[in-house]
């Protein structure tokens, strides 16, 4: 595995984008030069993040997110 996270990146286990080995060695993200803890899913080429809109759940049980530009910078919390 790189010492660089992937481009894109997200959670729910149902996403393509969803990739396990990378969460259990711990993602974090800058926002806006902003530490962010709750997000969802994240994408650095197209410049966005998407985080839970409170406690609302969609009719399929999952959380409804909003999608939020600004600049990402992912980063490993543990080393390789």
């Amino acid at each position: 595995m790189t010492d660089t996270p992937p481009d894109r990146l997200a959670v729910d286990e149902n996403s393509r984008y969803h990739d396990a080995a990378a969460l259990e060695r711990g993602v974090g993200i800058r926002f806006n030069g902003v530490e962010r803890n709750n997000v969802e899913e994240y994408c650095v080429s197209e410049g966005w993040i998407r985080v839970q809109a409170g406690k609302a759940l969609d009719r399929r049980g999952n959380p409804i997110t909003l999608k939020i530009k600004g600049e990402v910078v992912p980063y490993f919390k543990t080393p390789a």
